[in-house]
């Protein structure tokens, strides 16, 4: 999957569960490592996306 879909498809994957999500969730519905989907959120954040969470409670 490109990684521009990837992001995509966090973002809506962040807007529609319920809160609070988890890396864990998160990684398993995008289908990618622990350690790519916090490199996409740091991605994201970089470009202005606001992504609010706590270290162990999401």
């Amino acid at each position: 999957m490109a990684r521009s879909a990837r992001l995509l498809r966090l973002l809506q994957a962040m807007r529609v569960m319920d809160q609070p999500i988890t890396a864990a969730c998160l990684a398993q519905e995008t289908e990618v490592s622990h350690r790519s989907l916090y490199r996409d959120i740091d991605s994201l954040r970089a470009v202005g996306v606001q992504i609010e969470g706590e270290r162990g409670y999401g």
